[in-house]
């Protein structure tokens, strides 16, 4: 696991002083080792969390003449037997390493080496023979890159700032991102908060050239999830085959030659992983948990009882709010602003974590795989909604959402039963939008002033003339748009796997980790187990309203029924009623400071009204309050 960085320059020798800049602002990615090659106009450097191979991994490392040479942040989880195949091609290995690997595929499939490789990825490789460079990053975007092209020269790093090292790069906002921010709580691919820089999407591969004073490049999608044709396996038959592929995706993530771990929610996920991992392993588990104080968001019993069934060398850490005192740290290793909330736990737990063991297995993608979300559920009852006549859902079946008390309470039936009435004779598209966006368009009326609105409607091409709310965002309409035909499950998942996960959730556990120096390894998201899963029959993953059917039937011989059949809780914190308490000083000076009204983005009556109205109980606006926060703290950070 590491940070990488470099310069292809088209007008001249890469410098060697701005990738030393670069590779010092990614130092906590790669604390073990520095690494710099540099030819010309080509740099590539590396800082190294060394994993595999202690002694003779490091990077850059170049194919047997020197005329290939890669930097690589990520694991190749089947480079064993990679490396066989191409021995056996007349390939001669120097290292014991998963990086070499990548080379010497390279040399034998091209482009195509993508193909062969199993794992979590990003890298570039220089081919001084084509003159080109080529960059590459994982199917399902668990590790990240970053590029720019500025002034003649090519830039790429792990995160943004690395770039943002290079004087060339103007820290001007992309408006446009902004909105899309405040609709997704994150920013979707290719595109970055900052104009001409962007971010490789997953599976994707990029080839650079040198094209007379400048460059040329060329991105290429190389893997996409099918959802067809379904697998005729009975459920048995399903079961059997989910628990070899999830076991064998956990024993290769077992592969190290360093302490490893396990993150422990106590939910479905994390348990089967150590569940897993104690059953291959031969001595105690060292798992990791996070708690909070308030009982509704507190999962620590849960995490509990898995430890102590699979004897566990279990470590638990509880969160305060005064653990938002990291949240300027966060802010910086983001890079662009990033609204959620559970990315304060997540850092404490990978910190803890860290202190005992430099990798960690987590559940991640167990949702996406295999339908864990209650969103899921909703839409497949919205569904049978649309079959009502409508006479009665306009008469008496949506008028009683107005009769429904507005809990304040997030998790609360009546709440859903509300948010779930006012959008369920809307189409799917727009339904599922509505349920993952953040901030409202009605809310973004109200909050823009005339002039961001503007601004905004300019690029993304709202009605500016008019006070209605903006058209719904197209991007994740978009992707809605390629499913036509599946199972409307099949076509929510889809969704989930190219928006939520990797720009998201994916983001924060890489952030988080990386920061502390600490390796996250995500046995649910290895490709075989999600090919598997997304060729399942819809009906095996949402039974009902029955979340997850297959996995939890699968793993019944294995976890506490307890664990297995509760509600799943999410990743939640109380930072909702921390605003209103300890919090409150603290969101009225940033958010509402003269200086975040000075930005010219929000109507500053608007938006303490929101400020007002959450803190005084009357609704709650605990999603928008920490996104505008960020925001305002991404600002201070990158842009003042």
């Amino acid at each position: 696991m590491c940070g990488i960085a470099g310069i292809l320059n088209a007008q001249g020798s890469a410098d060697r002083d701005l990738l030393q800049r670069m590779l010092d602002a990614l130092r906590h990615r790669g604390p073990d080792d520095e690494g710099v090659y540099a030819d010309g106009g080509v740099a590539l450097g590396q800082r190294r969390l060394a994993i595999i191979d202690l002694d003779t991994g490091h990077q850059p490392l170049s194919n047997e003449d020197g005329s290939v040479w890669i930097t690589f942040n990520g694991e190749i989880y089947n480079f064993q037997s990679l490396r066989e195949q191409l021995e056996k091609k007349g390939h001669q290995f120097r290292t014991h390493s998963d990086t070499e690997t990548i080379v010497h595929a390279y040399e034998t499939y091209g482009a195509e080496c993508v193909q062969h490789l199993r794992g979590m990825f990003a890298f570039a490789l220089w081919d001084a023979k084509e003159q080109q460079l080529f960059l590459a990053r994982d199917r399902v975007g668990k590790k990240p890159l970053f590029y720019a092209q500025v002034n003649g020269q090519f830039l790429f790093a792990s995160e943004l700032q690395g770039l943002l090292q290079s004087p060339d790069i103007r820290r001007e906002v992309e408006l446009a991102t902004i909105d899309e921010y405040l609709t997704y709580g994150y920013i979707p691919a290719p595109r970055t908060a900052f104009k001409g820089v962007f971010k490789l999407p997953p599976a994707h591969t990029l080839t650079v050239r040198v094209e007379g004073s400048g460059v040329r490049m060329e991105a290429e999608r190389y893997w996409q999830l099918m959802y067809e044709p379904k697998l005729p396996l009975t459920e048995d038959e399903a079961c059997e085959r989910l628990l070899e592929l999830l076991r064998e995706a956990v024993r290769l993530r077992l592969i190290s030659d360093v302490p490893l771990g396990a993150f422990l929610s106590g939910g479905i996920d994390s348990s089967a992983v150590v569940a897993l991992m104690s059953e291959l392993s031969d001595k105690p588990v060292k798992t990791f948990s996070i708690g909070f104080e308030e009982v509704a968001f507190n999962e620590l019993d849960y995490a509990r009882t898995v430890a102590q069934r699979f004897g566990t060398e279990h470590h638990e850490f509880i969160v305060r709010p005064n653990a938002l005192e990291v949240v300027p740290k966060l802010v910086r290793h983001y890079g662009e602003p990033y609204a959620d909330s559970s990315a304060v736990p997540s850092f404490y737990v990978a910190q803890m974590t860290r202190q005992h063991v430099t990798v960690a297995l987590n559940g991640d993608g167990g949702d996406e795989c295999f339908a864990g979300y209650e969103r899921y559920a909703g839409n497949a009852l919205a569904e049978r909604y649309g079959k009502i006549p409508a006479p009665l859902r306009r008469g008496i079946l949506e008028p009683l959402r107005h009769l429904l008390p507005n809990s304040l309470n997030r998790r609360s039936r009546l709440r859903q039963v509300r948010r779930f009435l006012e959008v369920a004779s809307q189409p799917m598209e727009q339904r599922y939008l509505r349920w993952v966006t953040t901030v409202t368009p009605e809310q973004k009326d109200a909050l823009y002033t005339n002039e961001f609105r503007w601004q905004v409607g300019r690029l993304t091409g709202w009605n500016v003339s008019t006070s209605q709310p903006p058209n719904l965002p197209t991007w994740l309409l978009d992707l809605f748009t390629q499913t036509d035909g599946l199972h409307p499950l099949d076509r929510t998942l889809f969704v989930d796997v190219n928006s939520y996960l990797p720009y998201d959730l994916l983001v924060k556990m890489d952030i988080a980790t990386m920061a502390n120096s600490l390796e996250a390894r995500s046995p649910f998201l290895d490709y075989k187990v999600m090919e598997f899963a997304a060729r399942l029959p819809a009906h095996y993953k949402l039974r009902g309203t029955t979340l997850k059917y297959l996995l939890k039937k699968a793993l019944r011989p294995l976890l506490p029924a307890d664990n297995l059949h509760r509600r799943k809780q999410g990743f939640g914190v109380p930072v909702g009623d921390w605003f209103r308490s300890e919090l409150k000083e603290l969101l009225h000076d940033t958010v509402l400071s003269q200086r975040a009204l000075q930005r010219g983005y929000f109507n500053g009556d608007a938006l303490r009204q929101l400020v007002d109205d959450h803190v005084q109980r009357r609704e709650d606006y605990t999603y928008q309050l920490w996104a505008l926060l960020m925001l305002e703290l991404w600002h201070r950070e990158f842009v003042d």
